[in-house]
């Protein structure tokens, strides 16, 4: 009796862990992580920052692309939505954030476009550098994850950037030129977990 209790018990096991195997395979897995998810519901909408070196270990990781669920999830939506009121909050008055800066290690930042009619912020989704080029200029940099400081960094004046459609998950470039180029290296630099005082030439404090 017993050996034939035990079979049962393994057999529903395997069962229960092969429909897991399924569901992850059908549906994709959980939207975001528990931690992930408190952060993103967590009350208000303007998100805490992540400065150095306090939150070192997250700024320096390398975040990794939404998955096909992530990107359709509600979550998401949340998330980007307080990113962009939080960049734009006077407390931060930034031109750019990158998920990192808000404790979540995704592939997704937010960009000030000035290179569009009314300069609008738009976020980007599972967002990589395809192509960097034209001269480099130096041009100063802060970031709201480093406050206090800016410095002289030298960026492509050119940028051929690559993201996904939360909609259709299609494959989207855009060449982007100018000062919005520059922000854009810097946000994605933030998804590799370089900083710009990485690559600055000199920095100085504000007053």
């Amino acid at each position: 009796m017993t050996d034939k209790k035990n079979l049962w018990i393994s057999m529903a096991a395997c069962s229960v862990a092969a429909l897991g195997i399924l569901a992850v395979l059908l549906f994709g897995v959980k939207p975001f992580t528990a931690a992930e998810r408190r952060i993103i519901n967590q009350s208000g909408n303007v998100m805490y920052v992540t400065v150095m070196p306090q939150d070192s270990a997250v700024l320096r990781a390398v975040s990794v692309d939404l998955s096909a669920r992530e990107l359709r999830s509600e979550e998401l939506k949340t998330l980007a939505d307080k990113m962009l009121t939080t960049v734009q909050d006077p407390s931060q008055d930034g031109v750019g954030i990158a998920a990192p800066q808000v404790g979540i290690n995704k592939r997704v930042i937010c960009v000030q476009r000035f290179d569009k009619p009314g300069e609008p912020f738009e976020a980007y989704y599972n967002i990589h550098i395809d192509t960097l080029m034209g001269p480099l200029k130096s041009g100063r940099e802060g970031c709201l994850s480093i406050p206090g400081y800016y410095g002289s960094v030298q960026r492509n004046e050119t940028v051929v950037v690559r993201y996904v459609d939360p909609s259709t998950l299609a494959p989207v470039t855009d060449t982007v030129q100018g000062f919005t180029a520059v922000i854009f290296q810097h946000e994605i630099d933030h998804l590799e977990g370089i900083l710009y005082t990485d690559r600055a030439d000199s920095l100085w404090q504000t007053n």
